[in-house]
């Protein structure tokens, strides 16, 4: 379940803000939403992994968490600009 290390630097080209950029809230968000939708598929065929669960709905809040930041920071249009991206919402 855990990201191959293509993936995530597919992501984070995809997503970052700046030249090293691997760590902004923008790739955060992206590398979570990632991890999430493998594990929202993983849970469809194993509906008792009540562990995996609990930790898809950590990875759901701090996704929260870090989309109310970026609203603060950059503000309600760059929220939705992302999660449009993203296919959230």
């Amino acid at each position: 379940m855990a990201i191959s290390t293509d993936a995530k630097k597919k992501i984070i080209e995809e997503y970052k803000t700046s030249e090293h950029d691997t760590g902004s809230p923008q790739v955060q968000i992206a590398i979570l939403t990632h991890r999430i939708n493998d594990l929202a598929e993983h849970l469809k065929t194993h509906k008792k992994d009540n562990h995996s669960r609990r930790g898809l709905l950590g990875m759901v809040g701090l996704r929260r968490r870090l989309f109310a930041y970026m609203e603060e920071t950059e503000g309600a249009d760059t929220v939705k600009k992302l999660k449009k991206q993203l296919g959230l919402k």
